[in-house]
């Protein structure tokens, strides 16, 4: 099958969508699909992979990705001639509104991945006043709804979305939860024991966490939590991989909360190193409340760590609460409770352990690359019965119709 990515990040960008790309895109090569990625330019950045596609882009004020320019006379004359078989667009914006048009003026079905919840970010337009930004939510709601009448498929990431656009957006049909495949190898043989032993940790207990450093994954929650265990764990370190706009904010309130020298900001770092970091760690903790999946989640009890973390959407459909970790409210003293009710019980410890791994061999990218073929299939069959993704709302009546794009 001949398959096409269109997406706004790829390498060398790291986050959950590239992991996701990536990961799929890696697992269909080698089942013997070809998949092409059109995605934006990035620097100097060399790509060492075959059939990666580049849109010119600017640089964004959140200071470390680039937006993609949606226009490239070479990808126009050069999609015809790759004889796609099906369009899958990761982004319902720039770059998503090409792989729309493309897929209408090519005829091919097109499959979307609702990776993020886009309400979440409204807060990165410079509009604070409450009034406005429930306006700027409601309004992304309504083009999302719009958009994905334009598809043949909605791919969601995980159970507790799925429930989400199912009761809120009215979604009908044509939907799969197809979450994010990890490869287990990488943590299962990183070497934590060494990178313990160079960055001086051997006499630590390490407390880690992943992510991209802004508002919306809820890091002051973690940090305040932090400092209350640490009054019960004196020998506890908190370890935070991950860049981006509120990294000197949250470097700032870790000196309020007088536990700077106890909180290590690695910075973004190659994801070739993440799992040494995962298994150099004894626990893995996670405040986010807007994941759709978490998978920085699945890769943690990859790497084997229990897991304490707030109970929030993608997080639940992955730990279960008292079998891998525990699962709390959205407020410091509760996950502090329950990282000192974990960080006091070292057999408990070793159970979560074990559980978290078993969980995480479910999530292997081989069977999900195959049920994503599975939704390719359909979704060609839907285009040929010029069939589209149905809402049963009454905000979707006023939808853009497949014909009009």
């Amino acid at each position: 099958m001949h398959i096409a990515f269109f997406t706004n990040f790829y390498h060398p960008i790291v986050n959950g969508v590239v992991r996701s790309v990536a990961s799929f895109r890696e697992t269909l090569m080698k089942q013997g699909h070809n998949v092409f990625v059109f995605a934006q330019s990035d620097g100097n950045y060399k790509d060492n992979e075959p059939f990666i596609f580049r849109y010119p882009s600017l640089p964004l004020p959140l200071g470390d990705i680039s937006a993609a320019i949606p226009v490239s006379s070479f990808v126009d004359q050069l999609l015809p001639a790759l004889k796609l078989d099906v369009i899958h667009t990761h982004h319902p914006i720039l770059l998503g509104q090409t792989a729309v048009r493309k897929a209408a003026e090519l005829g091919l079905p097109l499959v979307f991945t609702f990776h993020t919840q886009y309400w979440e970010y409204t807060h990165y337009i410079p509009f604070p006043q409450e009034v406005i930004q429930e306006f700027l939510k409601n309004a992304v709601h309504k083009w999302l709804k719009e958009f994905m009448q334009k598809c043949q498929h909605i791919i969601i990431p995980s159970e507790s979305l799925k429930d989400f656009l199912v009761q809120e957006y009215g979604l009908e049909e044509r939907y799969t939860v197809v979450p994010t495949g990890t490869n287990l190898e990488p943590f299962l043989n990183a070497d934590g024991k060494a990178l313990r032993k160079e960055k001086g940790w051997q006499d630590e207990t390490i407390l880690i966490s992943v992510g991209r450093l802004a508002p919306e994954k809820n890091w002051e929650t973690l940090l305040q939590a932090f400092a209350k265990v640490y009054l019960e764990h004196p020998g506890l370190r908190l370890v935070l991989i991950g860049d981006g706009p509120s990294k000197e904010s949250l470097q700032t309130l870790a000196s309020e909360l007088g536990i700077a020298e106890r909180v290590t900001f690695t910075g973004s770092i190659p994801f070739e190193e993440v799992p040494a970091y995962l298994k150099a760690a004894d626990a893995f903790s996670f405040a986010s409340i807007t994941e759709t999946q978490g998978l920085v989640t699945i890769e943690a009890m990859a790497a084997g760590l229990p897991v304490v973390a707030v109970d929030g959407s993608g997080t639940r459909d992955i730990v279960e609460d008292g079998k891998q970790g525990y699962l709390v409210e959205n407020d410091a003293d509760a996950l502090a409770k329950g990282l000192n009710q974990l960080l006091s019980d070292p057999g408990q410890m070793k159970r979560f352990r074990q559980h978290a791994l078993k969980k995480a061999k479910t999530f292997d990218v081989d069977l999900l690359s195959k049920e994503m073929i599975s939704v390719y299939e359909q979704a060609i069959q839907d285009k040929k019965a010029d069939q589209y993704v149905t809402l049963k709302v009454e905000e979707a009546a006023g939808a853009i119709s497949p014909s009009q794009v």
